[in-house]
């Protein structure tokens, strides 16, 4: 997993802290978005992406606990979520991790010790995926083997190239959550520049691979939104 590669969400609404943080992080060929209160912070966690959330306790809006509290009740996956606060009281620290946080940071800390522990967490988060991905009904099972590249749909084993795989990989994660073409280009090429255009080759490409021969198509197409499976 490369740096680049990371995208983080940064939930700090003291605008000094959280331009620290940017500076530093994107020094380190990090990925970020930026949310100034509880409310944000969970709509952007539970639409986008994000392999780590920095999360401040003491937000406006929503406080950093409740925030974590919604994620971990909502999101169809476990976001890795590291808590930033002043609070140091060991029973300020059990509340954190009694919300579902990952990691807790006391204020003030060194900007080192958080990218230190965004990439662990990540790291650490990335090793207990699961391996094969698996949605659908018995009889209309898509799974997807992230260790063979091997994709099965209703027992018939679908041959893709890497990127119609990646793409496939990001739809199954991210169900029943649409995908934005904006994300899918991020993930797949990272800070690469590509045209819309090969994102549609490779879409029409694994379109092509996984409805053959089945008569409902699985990709849908949300005009305005992105891509979602249809499962």
């Amino acid at each position: 997993m490369t740096n680049s590669a990371l995208k983080v969400l940064i939930v700090e609404d003291n605008v000094a802290i959280s331009k620290n943080i940017a500076t530093f992080f994107e020094q380190k060929n990090l990925q970020l978005d930026f949310a100034y209160d509880g409310l944000q912070a969970t709509s952007l966690a539970l639409e986008n992406f994000y392999d780590v959330v920095v999360l401040d306790v003491a937000m406006p809006k929503m406080d950093g606990l409740a925030v974590c509290q919604q994620l971990r009740e909502k999101s169809q996956r476990h976001i890795p979520i590291i808590m930033l606060t002043a609070r140091d009281t060991l029973d300020d620290k059990l509340k954190g991790f009694a919300q579902g946080a990952d990691d807790y940071l006391t204020k003030p800390f060194a900007l080192e010790e958080l990218y230190v522990r965004v990439i662990a967490l990540a790291q650490r988060h990335s090793l207990h995926k699961p391996k094969v991905l698996s949605l659908g009904t018995a009889q209309q099972r898509l799974s997807l083997d992230i260790s063979t590249k091997q994709v099965i749909r209703a027992g018939h084993k679908i041959h893709l190239q890497p990127i119609p795989f990646s793409i496939l990989h990001i739809l199954m994660e991210a169900h029943p959550r649409a995908v934005t073409r904006s994300e899918l280009c991020e993930r797949i090429w990272g800070d690469d520049q590509t045209s819309s255009d090969a994102l549609r080759s490779h879409l029409y490409q694994l379109r092509k691979a996984l409805d053959k021969p089945f008569q409902q198509p699985l990709i849908k197409t949300l005009h305005g939104i992105g891509f979602s499976l249809d499962l």
